[in-house]
């Protein structure tokens, strides 16, 4: 195997952990009425790097499987659209977080199994 063709390999295994640690990173930091750009630099803060491009349409995802309420401020001179976890995204986020600690311990015991967790 090719350097290059390792790395395609590495990044896409990359890619595929990101996804579902995007959508709890997100649903985090939805406790608070967040808007979009609001969610970018929250979520650098915290080490977790996200386009726009992936932002946006997760939000409109989301909101679509009920897990978001949206509200558009129109006060600001630009308008912006405020997203906030809806009854059932805080159920879910709970769920969701309950099985990230279960499946963080126990991939910690795999990769470093002299570590105890």
């Amino acid at each position: 195997m090719s350097e290059k063709d390792m790395q395609d390999l590495v990044n896409g295994f990359v890619q595929e952990l990101r996804r579902g640690t995007i959508i709890l990173g997100v649903l985090s930091r939805l406790t608070e009425a967040q808007y979009g750009y609001s969610l970018v630099g929250v979520l650098e803060e915290k080490g977790i790097q996200v386009d726009p491009g992936t932002l946006y349409p997760l939000l409109r995802r989301l909101e679509k499987q009920g897990l978001l309420e949206s509200q558009w401020d129109t006060n600001e001179a630009r308008p912006r659209k405020y997203y906030l976890l809806s009854e059932t995204g805080k159920r879910v986020y709970e769920e969701l977080c309950a099985e990230w600690t279960r499946m963080a311990e126990g991939v910690q015991s795999l990769i470093e199994p002299d570590k105890k967790a």
